[in-house]
């Protein structure tokens, strides 16, 4: 659990799980959060011995690498290796993610990169590596002397951002519809007062969703779930009779753009999210 759900190692000090526990098997004695931890990390020292003799015998790999950052703005290096197994079956092993407090500049991704291929022995066998189009990472992939293929999904997120922001009228509705989706993400009254009014017209207890700039395909969800729920935030804001958004916030919303608008940029943007569904997942 621990490992596929994601659960904490405190979980074994939980009253609830203890009880659950003891539910299924009185005679159970779960281990401590200390020795559950050194549990896990045996398990992954093992597992990562296993995959490093699988690197041994693979003749030719190829990695994904990208940097993130987490949610308390830390960030990482993450790694991935491909290769056919012994079965002639497509393989995946995550060779490491790792904390990058460095400053983002390519020589410090070639060591870390150079590092890891080192570590799991398969220098000589990467036949190519993709990452996204920063300069950065182009620069590190070249200093590594290794084949670059840029990443399909984030070119054509590039692509469909940039055609989002050139959009007449589009630009102004994103930002209109930000600020509504903000006011109910930031109060603590008014969500609570969007739920309620959800029950009172027997929908479905729906929050909005807030546009994501690395994202295009989260401007699609922002609008299309403000839009379907426009009537019940509609009526949420005159119960809390605030005036952020004037008199009207639909007019506010739809200002510039005419009734027509949201609906078209839905079904425009809906194509791209549908095509896009398609070509990834197969």
């Amino acid at each position: 659990m621990v490992v596929k759900d994601s659960q904490p190692f405190s979980m074994v000090d939980d009253c609830g799980f203890k009880e659950f526990v003891a539910l299924l098997d009185p005679t159970s004695t779960l281990p401590s959060r200390r020795a559950l931890k050194n549990m896990v990390l045996q398990r992954y020292e093992e597992e990562k011995t296993k995959a490093k003799a699988v690197m041994q015998r693979v003749e030719a790999v190829s990695l994904t690498a990208d940097m993130w950052t987490s949610i308390n703005m830390d960030a990482y290096l993450a790694v991935t290796c491909h290769y056919v197994d012994d079965s002639v079956k497509l393989a995946t092993v995550l060779l490491g993610v790792l904390p990058f407090p460095e400053v983002h500049t390519a020589v410090n991704i070639t060591a870390a990169m150079r590092s890891l291929m080192e570590e799991w022995g398969i220098e000589g066998k990467v036949t190519s590596i993709v990452t996204d189009a920063g300069a950065n990472m182009v620069a590190s992939v070249r200093d590594l002397n290794l084949r670059h293929a840029l990443c399909f999904a984030h070119s054509l997120n590039l692509v469909v951002k940039k055609s989002l922001d050139v959009t007449p009228g589009l630009e102004d509705l994103r930002t209109r519809a930000q600020k509504v989706v903000t006011f109910f993400k930031t109060s603590t009254t008014a969500k609570e007062k969007l739920r309620e009014v959800q029950e009172q017209m027997k929908r479905p207890v729906m929050k909005l969703i807030q546009e994501v700039d690395t994202r295009w395909n989260s401007t699609f969800l922002m609008l299309q779930r403000l839009f379907k729920e426009r009537q019940s935030v509609g009526a949420a804001l005159a119960m809390l009779k605030t005036d952020t958004f004037g008199t009207n916030w639909t007019e506010m919303l739809l200002k510039q753009g005419g009734q027509g608008m949201p609906q078209q940029t839905l079904q425009l943007i809906h194509r791209w999210s549908d095509q896009k569904t398609h070509w990834f997942t197969g």
